[in-house]
């Protein structure tokens, strides 16, 4: 394996590491105001990366031989329709998100996150969470789908694809174990901005302009395939 492989891989797993599931999640995670529960943020990373390799080792070893067909599948008039219809009810339902919640009322995200943090939350919702968010980007996944032919065409033996692989998924998860770092050295001096930074992320306005933009894409990618927008 020459040093222009390497360095391309190392540009896409870099590319790959800004990304919702090995970032946004864990910086949402990481400002969770009082004590790091570093292992829980660790098993949410290793879980992603797992599911990547995983994943890259299936598809290198041959199993890419099925995407054309599931690319297909996603191509159907019906997956198309439900995509719009999903992306519809997520634009409008972002119109009433949080209308009910008092001021200072905790968000369904605020709880959840304080129970997956917390000493008596298992590490299953965590895992969990970090399952859907890998699956989720799998339609976008296009730097590590570009990386996987990149190490098929090399033709490498087995285990270098294996360690390549894990190499790679490793890389991809450095930025946020580097956040983790700073912010395990910070410690309580930074927790009042973390405090802040939290609230202002979870507060019910801020995720419904999220779900709402969401719904947006959705609905506007689906209406471009079924010919009613010009791409």
């Amino acid at each position: 394996m020459d040093a222009a492989l390497v360095a391309s891989l190392a540009v896409l797993a870099l590319i790959d590491s800004t990304s919702f599931g090995t970032l946004l999640i864990p910086i949402w995670l990481l400002l969770h105001p009082g004590p790091v529960r570093s292992a829980r943020i660790l098993i949410f990373l290793g879980t992603v990366a797992a599911f990547y390799f995983a994943l890259g080792l299936v598809v290198s070893l041959g199993a890419g031989a099925f995407l054309p067909q599931i690319s297909a599948f996603l191509d159907t008039r019906p997956v198309q329709w439900a995509q719009l219809v999903l992306g519809v009810a997520l634009f409008f339902y972002s119109f009433v998100m949080g209308r009910n919640r008092k001021k200072g009322e905790r968000t369904g995200m605020q709880r959840w996150r304080e129970r997956a943090l917390n000493d008596e939350g298992g590490a299953l919702p965590l895992a969990g969470l970090a399952l859907t968010a890998a699956a989720v980007e799998v339609g976008t996944m296009l730097p590590y789908i570009a990386a996987i032919g990149l190490i098929t065409t090399a033709q490498l033996p087995v285990a270098t694809v294996a360690v390549t692989l894990a190499g790679y998924c490793l890389l991809m998860i450095v930025p946020a174990l580097a956040l983790l770092t700073v912010r395990l050295a910070a410690g309580k001096r930074i927790e009042p901005v973390l405090a802040r930074i939290s609230e202002w992320m979870t507060n019910s306005e801020t995720l419904a302009w999220i779900v709402g933009i969401v719904g947006f894409l959705l609905a506007r990618d689906a209406a471009v395939k079924l010919a009613f927008l010009n791409p």
